[in-house]
């Protein structure tokens, strides 16, 4: 299945959600008579609810309004109109990750309950089939059986895998993973840590703690530190990025159940209120069922015609 297909799949409740109502916006909008007028109020107001109906969030649904009413009725149609403002809110975001020296440290952070630790999994496959041969280090050695569960991922991607005793310091892990990965010549280095709230000042020292050691051992590194995020609880997830932003150093997202959510629309609130890119995205159960995130995919894939 194609890269739109997995995205278009993903988004496939959300669509439920909107499709049939901006399908609607639209017809009345770019009908002969009126494709040349200003968008009148009512058309703005239904247009405004469906975008909060997806989760976008106040602030990119008012940054959408405030383009289609700024552009001139020159013929475009409102769909692209929509679709145009929403790439540019990705587009403003969207750098890549400088890597000067290797290996590449990448740590995955975030609160249980989000996938954190099946990503990891996917994510090393993902990588593997991309060619490269990824470590994955299993650094959250306090929640029961997150080595084991994550040594099952790692396994069935077919990738190396370092562990510790239950109770080890997880800074001393993540010292001995890019240790071994330099012998083995792996790259890159995918760090799990352990699920923390931004209230548990322990952990999240202890997170700081593994950036230092990370440092130390190759300049520049942590080259990435990707935030999980489950899409299901929509903006609520925004709240939990930004108190990591603070702490973490986290530079990029990965937005998990996007498949089992209809507020798929906070991918685009994700992109304009925190000034974070989407890196990846999960669609599925599956081990081949985390894919990079592709604006103009994502963007097609929400606003598709149906009619």
């Amino acid at each position: 299945m194609s890269l739109l297909n997995r995205i278009r799949q993903g988004l496939s409740r959300t669509k439920e959600q909107i499709v049939a109502r901006f399908d609607d916006i639209v017809r009345l909008a770019d009908a002969p008579d009126r494709r040349s007028r200003a968008i009148d109020v009512p058309t703005i107001e239904a247009l405004e609810e469906v975008l909060i109906s997806a989760d976008l969030g106040l602030a990119a649904a008012d940054r959408v309004i405030a383009s289609v009413k700024a552009q001139a009725r020159d013929g475009t149609s409102l769909r692209d109109q929509v679709k145009q403002e929403i790439r540019r809110v990705f587009e403003a975001v969207d750098r890549p990750v400088a890597v000067e020296h290797h290996p590449k440290i990448v740590l995955i952070v975030g609160v249980n309950g989000t996938g954190k630790t099946t990503t990891v999994g996917k994510l090393a496959s993902l990588l593997k089939q991309e060619g490269r041969r990824p470590l994955v280090c299993a650094a959250d050695t306090f929640r029961a059986a997150a080595v084991e569960q994550l040594e099952i991922w790692a396994h069935r991607a077919g990738v190396d895998f370092m562990r510790a005793a239950a109770g080890a310091d997880p800074a001393a892990v993540v010292f001995d993973a890019i240790t071994s990965g330099k012998a083995r010549g792996c790259d890159p280095i995918l760090v799990d840590t352990a699920g923390r709230l931004h209230t548990r000042v322990n952990l999240m020292n202890e997170l700081q703690k593994i950036r230092r050691i990370a440092a130390r051992e190759v300049e520049g590194a942590p080259q990435e530190v990707l935030l999980v995020l489950d899409a299901t609880v929509g903006q609520n997830g925004l709240v939990q990025a930004r108190e990591f932003m603070g702490v973490a150093g986290v530079n990029g997202i990965v937005l998990t159940k996007l498949d089992g959510t209809a507020k798929g629309g906070v991918a685009v609130a994700i992109a304009n209120d925190l000034k974070l890119p989407i890196r990846y995205v999960g669609v599925g159960e599956g081990m081949d069922d985390l894919v990079p995130f592709s604006a103009e995919e994502y963007v097609n894939g929400l606003f598709e015609e149906k009619w």
